[in-house]
This record gives C-alpha cells, sequence and structure tokens, in this order.
C-alpha cells in the first residue's frame, strides 16, 4: 500500500514516493539528452508530467514504483530509482537515472542497494532485472557493481516497443549470497 512518508536512508541519498513538488528538477533532468536518451529520449514537461503521475499512481495500485532521490546534503532532488514493474514489464526491474551532475558518484548504485534490499525484504520479489541500452557502459557498470549478469535481449513492451534493451538481473538467493560484499552498504 502506498505510503507517503516511506523513506529509504542511505549514507548520502533519501529515497521517498515522488510528489508535485519534484516536477520541475524531474522536468529539468528528462531535458538533458545525456540522461533521457538512454531513457527513449528528451521529454517535454507535459510528459514528465505524466510520467510522475504514473509513478504516483503506480504506487498507490502497486505498492513500489521509482523513489524520487534526494541528495541529504543539499536536500536536492537528484533523480528517480527503485522498483518498477509496469503492465507487460520483462520482469520486477529496480532501474535508476540520475541528474548529471550527480554522476561518478556511486549514487546509482548506493541507491539501488537500499531499493533492493526493500524489494526483496518487502515485495517479496524474488528476482531482480535492469532493463540497459546496449551502449549504455555507466548503466552496465552499476548492474556490475550490483552482482547482475547481462541474461538476454528484449524489446520492451507497447509502446516502448522499438526499444530494444539488454535485461540485466539476478535472484533473491544470487542477491543475498554476494550482498556484504557490495561496494557501498545501505545503514
Amino acid at each position: 500500500m502506498y505510503d507517503p512518508t516511506l523513506q529509504l536512508e542511505t549514507r548520502n541519498l533519501l529515497l521517498r514516493p515522488p510528489c508535485l513538488a519534484d516536477l520541475d528538477r524531474w522536468a529539468e533532468c528528462m531535458a538533458d539528452p545525456a540522461v533521457a536518451t538512454p531513457l527513449g529520449g528528451v521529454q517535454a514537461r507535459p510528459l514528465v508530467w505524466r510520467a510522475l503521475a504514473t509513478a504516483v499512481g503506480a504506487w498507490t495500485l502497486t505498492g513500489c514504483a521509482m523513489f524520487s532521490v534526494i541528495d541529504r546534503r543539499s536536500g536536492l532532488w537528484i533523480g528517480r530509482l527503485g522498483p518498477w514493474q509496469p503492465e507487460g514489464w520483462p520482469g520486477p526491474e529496480v532501474g535508476w537515472a540520475l541528474r548529471r551532475e550527480f554522476w561518478g558518484r556511486g549514487y546509482a548504485t548506493e541507491g539501488s542497494i537500499a531499493a533492493i534490499d526493500w524489494a526483496f525484504a518487502t515485495l517479496g520479489w524474488t528476482e531482480v532485472i535492469h532493463c540497459i541500452a546496449a551502449d549504455n557502459a555507466a548503466s552496465q557498470g552499476v548492474a556490475r557493481r550490483l552482482g547482475s549478469t547481462r541474461l538476454r535481449q528484449q524489446r520492451l513492451p507497447p509502446p516502448l516497443e522499438q526499444h530494444e534493451v539488454d535485461i540485466w538481473g539476478q535472484t533473491r538467493a544470487q542477491w543475498l549470497a554476494q550482498r556484504d560484499r557490495l561496494p557501498l552498504r545501505a545503514p
């Protein structure tokens, strides 16, 4: 069930369900071609509003969706990250997208560790995947640091069927077997 007070904290990040106050920074993020291209392309603000509404609605319908990622030092919204499984999706995904100025700090890995722990413990998932564009070396690196491996190539469901992605992932048992060796641990 949707709980707007839910928060996951890591050393550097606060993960919480998204809200309308996130729209401006989310729209700026999705207007950046470096961020948006691997996610299907730059989006105009009205499309970002719809994506935000979809995320909030998914929280209500399924009890999970992307978290808003907040930098604990500055309090700024820096991206979206977390569990996601829309109708027809290739599997239960933990995905990430961060504003470019926060790349290279390990935040995608740090936040994903917390989100995967939460998805396995709270949602009861038995596997987790990551849908990654074949040319997105940075996200492939995050997946590797999380202990995931490339499983297959697959087209996404409509309306994204023109996008063929690499599916990376692992089972809950694989995650638990290597969890203590991950590079960053959520407290």
